[in-house]
């Protein structure tokens, strides 16, 4: 489930890259699609509990959510796992936000960095079986969570979390 921006993830590190108590926060940048960087930072974190409920209510059988806070992908999702699974996942199909662009060409933060701080626009990861995941996006899509993507696979070959071709 996408999220609203860069949520409470690494706060700390955005200080550090804008240095933001000199930073200019009020002036639309093209890199943010015309936003400022005070507008995308202060944006408020998204909430996901009626998408939750949409599902549960839906029937699909949810084996596993992970909120993708502090740690980012590669400390949160492996909890959401029982032992011996891990999560193959594609980049290339997370609808990253620019925010997580300028963040890391600003900072010179390696992918790595990136994925283990920030939520690059996904505030939930769900764990649902794969014959359900249509119906998933279905049902998500209907309770408002229009932006909902399929980024991976849970797998026996991976442990912890695999940034790949999933």
């Amino acid at each position: 489930l996408t999220s609203s921006g860069v949520h409470s993830n690494g706060f700390s590190l955005v200080r550090k890259v804008f240095d933001i108590e000199h930073a200019d926060l009020g002036t639309p940048l093209d890199e943010l699609e015309g936003k400022s960087l005070g507008e995308v930072l202060l944006a408020p974190t998204k909430l996901y509990v009626k998408a939750l409920q949409a599902l549960l209510e839906g029937g699909i059988g949810l084996h596993g959510a992970s909120h993708i806070t502090g740690g980012g992908f590669f400390e949160n999702i492996p909890r959401m796992l029982p032992e011996g699974l891990g999560a193959r996942i594609a980049p290339s199909a997370i609808p990253r936000q620019p925010i997580f662009d300028l963040i890391q060409k600003r900072g010179n933060i390696s992918d790595h960095d990136m994925y283990n701080t920030f939520n690059m626009g996904l505030g939930m990861v769900l764990a649902v079986p794969p014959a359900e995941a249509e119906k998933a996006l279905s049902l998500l899509a209907a309770a408002g969570e229009t932006d909902a993507v399929c980024i991976g696979r849970v797998s026996e070959d991976a442990r912890g979390v695999a940034l790949d071709n999933a």
